[in-house]
């Protein structure tokens, strides 16, 4: 069975586990709109969202 993916609500990457993998918050949410896969961090998207880490992220968390 899938684990159901979550968002972090402080850096808003996604997981499925039950600690964000980047911040290690444990505040997490199953409500978000939109996706940005960051790559490159120095991108003007990753600066703009101010992205630190490669990886999956919601653009707005419940």
């Amino acid at each position: 069975m899938a684990k159901k993916k979550q968002v972090c609500r402080n850096c808003r990457r996604f997981t499925t586990e039950k600690v964000c993998p980047v911040c290690k918050s444990t505040n997490l949410s199953t409500s978000w709109k939109g996706l940005a896969i960051v790559i490159d961090t120095n991108s003007e998207i990753a600066k703009l969202l101010n992205i630190l880490e490669p990886g999956s992220y919601a653009l707005y968390v419940g």
